[in-house]
């Protein structure tokens, strides 16, 4: 516990001094939002608090440090931080202490585990051009994160009962919580159902408009990762746990539609940050 908190105290600042929240024309995301929110209200596991919600996470992101240490760069994980908090902050969970990192790993992928922990390989990080890309990956998983899909996974695996109460409490506390939930890395990247995956995206595109980012980034790193052969190990975990991102840009061509035609998000490619 005391390493994750080390870990994630980074620069508090949610704000990117550039980014144009104020003033930002949502035109019809503020509907497409509400409707995102009513949804997850409805779809939200019953019962189960934020407390033991985060428990569960921080358990799982520090099993999944123990097997991919963060990124050495301090600079590169503040900036991180800073988008990703200032992307959830349009989310319906705005107060949950969400964390953000980068982590070891050539592999392209990016993981959300519960309460807010969110990662990005830095194979990953490298495929991205600029920062509203890194925004709609992070929104991707910010929107895992406020739906529950994997405490969902979590429940109907029975490591957590469907009251939503910790099994742990029954059997010796927090202590006991990775015996139960087991490899942190295993449960972050099992694979959810493509409805969760092609609800995130949809999530993904409006959080990052609302933040005042281009949003297309997402579907722009999805047509860079489509290209990528499925034969080139690095994608071997990420074409295995989610739709193929060709099945994923159709899928969000749909729901996109032309509604966000006219909205005029910033790339901000000047200020992406150049992993090392």
């Amino acid at each position: 516990m005391n390493r994750i908190t080390f870990i994630f105290l980074f620069g508090a600042g949610l704000v990117l001094s550039q980014t144009p929240a104020q003033g930002f024309d949502l035109g019809g995301l503020k509907n497409a939002a509400s409707e995102l929110q009513k949804q997850g209200k409805a779809s939200g596991l019953v019962g189960y608090s934020e407390e033991e919600e985060v428990a569960i996470g921080r358990q799982i992101a520090g099993n999944l440090l123990g097997a991919a240490p963060l990124v050495k760069d301090k600079p590169l994980q503040t900036y991180v931080n800073k988008v990703g908090r200032w992307v959830a902050s349009q989310s319906e969970r705005p107060d949950l202490a969400w964390h953000f990192g980068v982590i070891e790993s050539n592999d392209i992928n990016a993981f959300a585990a519960p309460g807010g922990y969110i990662f990005v390989t830095r194979g990953l990080y490298r495929v991205l051009n600029d920062e509203a890309e890194l925004a709609g990956v992070l929104a991707h998983e910010v929107g895992h994160v406020i739906r529950k899909h994997h405490l969902k996974i979590l429940q109907q695996s029975k490591m957590v009962d469907l009251g939503g109460t910790l099994l742990t409490k029954q059997v010796g506390g927090d202590d006991k919580i990775g015996n139960l939930i087991g490899n942190g890395a295993e449960i972050v990247s099992r694979s959810l159902d493509k409805s969760a995956e092609f609800e995130a995206d949809r999530i993904a595109v409006v959080l990052a408009a609302r933040a005042g980012y281009n949003a297309f980034g997402l579907p722009q790193v999805l047509q860079e990762i489509g290209h990528t052969s499925s034969s080139d190990s690095s994608v071997a975990l990420l074409f295995k746990t989610h739709p193929h991102p060709d099945e994923r840009l159709a899928k969000l061509g749909d729901a996109m539609d032309n509604r966000f035609d006219g909205i005029n998000g910033l790339d901000l490619a000047e200020r992406f940050y150049r992993i090392k």
